[in-house]
């Protein structure tokens, strides 16, 4: 098993770079709800060797009750970190790709402090950002502050479908937490879709005619 370490990171702080973020999202392939983005800044002195918080790692490869027991300890343990929700209605306007590029924008922007280095999760850095940037594929894998974000990211996103399956029962939001499933889509058609459900994703997008 991959195990992130703080190696780019560190690598930075040699460089001059002060205030390293490492950013993620979670939410892109879903058929309902938001996307999310998550960045996180950890000191350097308190973060070599990964002594902080053993064990952080991308947020997939964890139980839901693991991710929220290494989301308790991001929050705590980092020097600084913020969140961003793009809702549905935003994603179906200026589509997935755009809406997740925001996320990370704007979770960027949600730092009490500013960064002055970003570690990307994924191909594409944030366009016109006053900061300089690296996008790494599949970094939650490899970058420590990047897994990190991945975590906060996921758990902040399961929170709000699980608060949504309250609100629309019956799709079963907190089990699949907006994943096309064969159940999620069997109540899709069985019920039609509801205001969370991603208007211009497929089947969805039929019930529209978009």
């Amino acid at each position: 098993m991959i195990i992130p370490d703080f190696s780019r990171e560190e690598k930075l702080f040699q460089r001059g770079y002060k205030y390293v973020a490492g950013i993620d999202e979670a939410g892109r392939g879903p058929l309902a709800g938001p996307v999310v983005a998550a960045a996180v800044v950890f000191n350097n002195a308190k973060s070599i060797n990964n002594l902080i918080i053993k064990g952080v790692r991308d947020s997939k490869t964890f139980s839901e009750k693991k991710r929220e027991c290494f989301y308790q300890m991001i929050v705590e343990e980092s020097q600084d970190w913020g969140v961003s929700v793009i809702s549905e209605d935003v994603i179906d306007k200026i589509n997935i790709l755009e809406a997740t590029k925001l996320a990370m924008r704007r979770a960027v922007e949600n730092l009490k402090g500013n960064p002055d280095f970003l570690i990307i999760d994924g191909i594409s850095t944030i366009e016109d950002f006053p900061a300089s940037q690296m996008a790494i594929p599949k970094a939650d894998r490899y970058v420590f502050s990047v897994s990190a974000a991945s975590i906060i990211a996921k758990v902040t996103r399961d929170r709000i479908l699980i608060d949504f399956d309250k609100e629309y029962p019956g799709y079963g939001f907190a089990s699949h937490k907006g994943y096309g499933t064969k159940q999620h889509i069997e109540m899709i058609m069985k019920k039609g879709p509801c205001k969370i459900h991603r208007k211009t994703f497929e089947p969805i997008k039929k019930f529209f005619h978009l």
